[in-house]
């Protein structure tokens, strides 16, 4: 018998609606100009980012709440310290009965049923009737004590993980930009039109797309699934159609060229595929003698952004065309030495970067474990 059989082994669970166990606390407004950075207590309204800050609180630590309004509502939250609670935010009373961090676990299980309960007519609004009705599982205190400290224990882990990747993030955007700074005379500078030259892709649309057949990447897939470099495709197209578009071979680089907003632009990837990639008419690929991995690499520096930035038309979608990029200034070291800056940054990629090696990896496994116990912890007999 695990140790989760032996913890509800025997244990007598009571279900009762919310509202017998506590109270559901409406919010009081502030106006914005309530509000100050400076202030100590987060205001809550639509949301769990604070509205702002105001100087003095209308909720106790440790509180959960309950977005009631906007595009949030029906979203649970916990707040550990003491806040300012307006009316688009329930709250809900302490009470003895019941641990408020098991409450916490408990409701958010039942985001999906809160948010399915949400008026869309106007403003998206959830009554509090619907949260004081909702059956909760009372067990023993204890119970509920030792069910917090197993969850909080996955979640600490997966914070700590989580801080750990975004402080290795900015490690390696450091040494990725500092490794790509040169000193006069330790590169020549050239644009990437004079070393190269850039193709733009053909159009196809999303229906073209299939399970099998030549490779191609779709410029929409540049933004979701394409990192660094590609051996493969995620997509593919029939030979007829590919026959009458055009395609990078390998050692080319694959530029997107269009996005909703500036940030999408420029965003690169290696292909390194023995096939050659049929090429979206939102994409560049562009053809040189650098290592295309240093090429890619070099697109995810701010020199590159700043320098693109100028030539980017801006509408309902954001675009440049082949003399934007071509205009971009690249620092060029001797072929050995592109290389060895790609080996470096290829391990500081693995770690923060890859979906499938490194912490990202350790995270989705620890948020799925936090999950699978989340849900056997919580699912007690009716």
């Amino acid at each position: 018998m695990s140790y989760l059989d032996t913890l509800l082994e025997g244990v007598e669970v009571e279900w009762k609606s919310l509202g017998e166990v506590t109270k559901v606390l409406r919010g009081r407004r502030l106006t914005r100009d309530m509000l100050t950075p400076e202030e100590k207590y987060p205001v809550f309204h639509g949301g769990l980012e604070p509205l702002g800050f105001y100087s003095i609180s209308n909720r106790p630590a440790n509180t959960v709440m309950i977005i009631n309004v906007g595009a949030s509502a029906g979203t649970v939250g916990f707040s550990d310290v003491e806040f300012w609670s307006s009316d688009g935010c329930f709250c809900l009373e302490h009470s003895e009965a019941i641990n408020n961090k098991f409450l916490y676990y408990f409701l958010i299980g039942e985001q999906i049923f809160f948010k399915s309960r949400v008026r869309v007519a106007g403003i998206p609004t959830l009554d509090n009737f619907v949260v004081e009705k909702l059956k909760i599982p009372i067990p023993p205190l204890e119970v509920q004590k030792e069910i917090v400290r197993i969850l909080d224990a996955f979640t600490e882990l997966t914070a700590e993980l989580t801080a750990e990747l975004t402080a290795r993030k900015k490690q390696y955007n450091y040494y990725r930009d500092e490794l790509l700074s040169f000193e006069e005379g330790e590169a020549e500078w050239k644009t990437l039109g004079e070393v190269g030259e850039f193709i733009r892709g053909r159009r196809f649309v999303k229906t073209d797309i299939l399970s099998e057949g030549v490779p191609c990447i779709h410029y929409g897939e540049m933004y979701t699934h394409y990192n660094i470099w590609a051996d493969k495709s995620k997509s593919f197209i029939s030979a007829e159609l590919a026959s009458k578009l055009r395609a990078a071979k390998k050692g080319d680089v694959v530029f997107v060229a269009a996005g909703e907003t500036i940030e999408d632009i420029g965003k690169s990837t290696a292909w390194l595929g023995d096939e050659d990639v049929v090429i979206h008419d939102a994409c560049f690929f562009y053809k040189s003698s650098l290592n295309p991995k240093y090429v890619a690499y070099y697109s995810r520096t701010n020199f590159f952004h700043d320098q693109i930035k100028k030539s980017i038309s801006s509408g309902k979608i954001s675009a440049i065309n082949a003399k934007g990029f071509e205009k971009v200034i690249i620092p060029i070291p001797p072929i050995e030495e592109q290389e060895r800056i790609v080996s470096i940054l290829d391990k500081f990629d693995i770690l923060t970067i890859s979906i499938s090696e490194g912490l990202p990896k350790e995270i989705e496994l620890r948020k799925k474990q936090y999950e699978y116990y989340r849900n056997k912890l919580l699912s007690f007999p009716k």
